[in-house]
């Protein structure tokens, strides 16, 4: 990017700072007086906030944080009401099967645990809250892919591991099984001797998250079946008081 266009970019996010950080609605005196930019240059670049979707504007004309903004604060809101609801069935999960489990939901084509219970074993699966994970190595994403809330990928997979899946084709040839068992599966597809087991939360017919668990390879393998029984019950069960929840709340 040359000079010029960096500057460009600088100034928009000055802007768009200074907009969302205050009190109140700018207007765009106060953004010129502020920022010591031209008028032309912050008419310029307050127009392409606005068509991004970053900024927006109050009847008056004031600036005021577009609706971006409010997308995103209300999709935490959601994700932590839902991590709310899902917390006594994880825990129950966990202390059930004593392994890691997750929910995990889609944001911007990307699986995202949004919480966790941790194993009770020494040897155990790590924290994946915040950790990106490729979906096709994650039985979250799988069970993601094959409730259609997640895109299929294009181009090659990544392949940490010779078990990994190796294309999409592969993958897609999955999904119709797991739809068939209510869960999916991972066994050292993204780190050898890691597997994964993972079911939808479904409400109102629509998969909205997966909730699953995760544990060492040598622990698990011989009981995936049970598991994988295990972790749908308990998802359907999060998907009752989901439903529930919602029904009570618009009554």
């Amino acid at each position: 990017m040359s000079t010029h266009g960096t500057q460009a970019v600088d100034r928009a996010a000055h802007l768009a700072a200074l907009v969302v950080k205050a009190d109140g609605a700018l207007t765009f005196s106060d953004l010129c007086a502020e920022t010591g930019y031209a008028r032309s240059t912050t008419s310029r670049l307050l127009a392409a906030l606005e068509r991004s979707g970053l900024l927006g504007r109050d009847t008056t004309g004031a600036w005021l944080p577009g609706q971006l903004f409010a997308q995103y604060a209300a999709r935490r809101s959601d994700d932590e009401e839902l991590a709310r609801l899902a917390q006594p069935v994880m825990e129950e999960l966990g202390e059930l099967t004593g392994e890691t489990v997750n929910v995990g939901v889609v944001h911007g084509g990307s699986v995202v645990h949004i919480a966790q219970v941790a194993s009770t074993y020494i040897l155990a699966s790590r924290d994946w809250v915040g950790v990106e994970v490729p979906a096709h190595l994650s039985a979250l994403g799988k069970v993601l892919f094959a409730y259609h809330v997640l895109e299929l990928p294009e181009g090659p997979l990544e392949r940490p591991t010779k078990a990994s899946l190796g294309s999409v084709r592969a993958l897609r040839a999955q999904l119709p099984g797991i739809r068939a068992a209510g869960y999916a599966t991972t066994v050292d597809e993204l780190e050898v001797g890691l597997t994964g087991i993972a079911a939808p939360v479904v409400v109102d017919g629509e998969c909205i998250a997966a909730l699953g668990l995760s544990g060492p390879t040598a622990r698990l393998q011989d009981q995936m079946g049970a598991l994988g029984h295990t972790v749908t019950r308990h998802a359907t069960t999060l998907s009752t008081q989901i439903g529930r929840h919602r029904k009570d709340g618009a009554a």
